[in-house]
C-alpha cells in the first residue's frame, strides 16, 4: 500500500469512528435519501430467513393504479448481459412501463412473472381475453452463495406480499430480495439514495440490488480500502466480480424513454467509482422511469445535472446497501460479513493502527 492510500485509508476510518459515515455526496440529497423520495413511488420487501435459505422478493410500486391503461415512460441500459430478467426485451422496444418492479433471485424468475401476470389479470380482466397481455418486468440476482437457491423457496405469495407492503419508507441491506446477495465479498443487498436539481426542483431517486463486485477492488469514496479489508480477514470468502447489479431509477421530471435510457446508462459510472468493471459473470442491468406522463420534456441539454445524480445516487445506494447490511449466515455454513462490522474491526485492530502510525 502507498503512502497516499494509507492517508486515505486513515482518513476514511477516522472519518467512520467519528460520524458512521464514509461517503460525500456531490448534490443535494433528498429528504430521506431515498428512492421514496420522489412522490408516489413505494417498495416493498418479503424476507426469507430459514436456515439455508436465504432469499426474498423486493417490489418497487410507481404511482398510478392503472399501469396496463396508462403506463409510464421507461428506458434500461444493458451494462452487462450475463441475465435472465423478464420483460426487459418490450421495455427497451416500446419505452413502457406496465407493472410494478418485482426483484428477486435468479430461479424465483418465473414464479415472479407468474405472479404478476395473475395479480394483473385481476385488476384488469381484459388482458389476453380481447385486450393485448400484460408485460411485468422482473429482475434478478444469483443469490446462491448464502442461499439454496435449488430450494427454490420463493413462491407467488411471497410476491403478493411485498407488494402489499410496499411503502415510501422502507428497510435496506439484508431484506428482501438482498437477502443473500454478496457485494465485494462482503454482505450486499438492498441500498438506496436519491438527489435533488434544486435549480430546477427534479428529485430523482435510486434504488439497488447489489450482489457484484471483487473485495480487492473494493474503493470507497475514493480509497483503495479493499486489499487491506482482504488482507487482515484472510478468512473471507472471495467473491468473483459476478452475481449481478440491478439499478432502478424513479424521476419526477417528464423524460421520453430515450432520454431515461441515458440518464440509467449513467449507472454504470457509480459502479465504475466503487471498483467494479462489470465482470464476465455479472448480469448489471439499470431501469429508469419517469412518474410522469405528459408535460414540457426537458431539453437534452439540460439533461446535464440528472446523469451526474444518476452516477452519484448510484455509488451511494450500493454503500447504503452494504452499511444497512447485517451479516448473514446461510446455505452451507456460507457467511458474508455486514461492511459496518469490518469497518469497525479495521479501526479497532491494533496492528493495522500500529501499520498505520508507522507510515507518519
Amino acid at each position: 500500500m502507498t503512502d497516499f492510500t494509507r492517508q486515505g485509508v486513515r482518513a476514511l476510518l477516522t472519518r467512520w469512528q467519528q460520524q458512521r459515515q464514509i461517503f460525500t455526496p456531490r448534490f443535494a440529497m433528498g429528504a430521506t435519501n431515498s428512492l421514496g423520495d420522489v412522490a408516489g413511488v413505494k417498495v416493498g420487501h418479503s424476507t426469507l430467513d430459514e436456515g439455508e435459505i436465504q432469499t426474498g422478493v423486493t417490489a418497487i410500486v410507481p404511482p398510478g393504479d392503472a399501469l396496463y391503461t396508462h403506463p409510464l415512460p421507461c428506458g434500461a441500459a444493458v451494462l452487462n448481459g450475463f441475465a435472465k430478467p423478464v420483460g426487459l426485451v418490450q421495455v427497451m422496444e416500446l419505452g413502457e412501463l406496465q407493472t410494478p418492479i418485482l426483484l428477486g433471485n435468479t430461479f424465483a424468475v418465473g414464479t415472479l412473472f407468474n405472479a404478476m401476470v395473475r395479480k394483473s389479470c385481476m385488476d384488469f380482466p381484459q388482458i389476453g381475453r380481447g385486450s393485448a397481455t400484460i408485460n411485468p418486468l422482473v429482475l434478478e440476482c444469483n443469490d446462491a452463495f448464502l442461499n439454496d437457491i435449488q430450494a427454490m423457496a420463493i413462491s407467488e405469495s411471497h410476491a403478493y406480499d411485498a407488494l402489499t407492503a410496499a411503502a415510501p419508507q422502507f428497510a435496506r441491506g439484508s431484506v428482501g430480495a438482498g437477502r443473500g446477495m454478496s457485494c465485494f465479498g462482503l454482505k450486499g443487498g438492498v441500498g438506496t439514495a436519491s438527489r435533488v436539481d434544486e435549480k430546477r426542483g427534479i428529485t430523482l431517486g435510486v434504488l439497488v440490488l447489489a450482489n457484484f463486485g471483487v473485495l480487492s477492488e473494493l474503493t470507497l469514496d475514493g480509497v483503495r480500502i479493499g486489499g487491506e479489508i482482504e488482507s487482515l480477514l484472510p478468512e473471507l470468502a472471495p467473491q468473483v466480480d459476478a452475481g449481478s447489479i440491478i439499478i432502478i431509477m424513479a424521476c419526477d421530471a417528464y423524460l421520453d424513454s430515450r432520454q431515461l435510457t441515458r440518464i440509467a446508462r449513467r449507472a454504470g459510472a457509480g459502479l465504475g467509482r466503487l471498483g467494479s468493471y462489470w465482470g464476465h459473470g455479472s448480469g448489471d442491468i439499470a431501469v429508469a422511469f419517469s412518474t410522469r406522463r405528459e408535460g414540457t420534456r426537458l431539453p437534452d441539454d439540460e439533461l446535464e445535472s440528472l446523469l451526474a445524480m444518476a452516477a452519484d445516487a448510484t455509488e451511494h445506494a450500493v454503500l447504503d446497501a452494504m452499511l444497512a447490511a447485517e451479516t448473514v449466515v446461510g446455505f452451507q455454513q456460507h457467511y458474508r460479513l455486514g461492511l459496518s462490522s469490518v469497518l469497525d474491526e479495521l479501526s479497532a485492530r491494533q496492528p493495522f493502527a500500529t501499520s498505520l502510525e508507522s507510515s507518519k
